[in-house]
């Protein structure tokens, strides 16, 4: 991976984003968050880049979150049954069958399923992005699943900051905003 995030390397995975999760998370940590995901999937589906979702235990924690289901479109939601995606029997696969060297992570738990994910695909050898205001634990344990992953190698950054980065120039912001017209960006977004 280059200093800059090269869209046309990376796989863009959805750990986990379902209303059991995010009901644990604190108000003011879940406000935009489920936005946030769904602009920053709306902006990989733009650029051409694979979506991966996961769901752990939907008999317990809910499906796919409903303010996701549109942005994620046709991608796979893949039942995961190990935290760490990448020891998963049908969501790891699924990553490294994207062919992309890079995957940027967004979801739930940020200290369980998310960095475990992130250190199982550091493993393998791939460069992995966490959207830090795209993940979300109880308490203090995001701040800890940040720290452990960012002392791990992990890049971090804000939606904000990866669609752009992502979009590269003027022209190609212009053409999302059109393709998307009346799409209100998130918190954090705004210009």
């Amino acid at each position: 991976m280059g200093r800059l995030i090269d869209a046309g390397d990376c796989v863009l995975v959805l750990v986990d984003v379902q209303e059991g999760f995010l009901k644990r998370v604190e108000p003011e940590a879940k406000a935009g968050l489920i936005e946030r995901i769904a602009f920053l999937t709306l902006s990989a589906r733009f650029c051409g880049i694979p979506v991966v979702a996961t769901v752990e235990s939907p008999e317990d924690w809910g499906g796919l979150h409903p303010g996701l289901v549109e942005a994620v479109g046709d991608a796979p939601v893949i039942d995961k049954t190990v935290f760490g995606l990448a020891g998963d029997p049908l969501a790891g696969p699924a990553v490294r069958e994207a062919g992309r060297g890079t995957a940027v992570l967004a979801g739930l738990e940020t200290d369980v399923c998310v960095a475990q994910s992130a250190l199982g695909l550091l493993d393998e050898g791939l460069s992995v992005v966490v959207v830090e205001d795209a993940v979300a634990s109880p308490g203090s344990a995001h701040a800890a699943g940040i720290e452990r992953m960012r002392k791990s190698g992990v890049v971090g950054v804000l939606t904000k900051q990866l669609h752009y980065e992502w979009m590269r120039t003027v022209s190609r912001s212009r053409e999302f905003d059109a393709a998307h017209p009346g799409l209100v960006q998130p918190p954090g977004v705004e210009l």
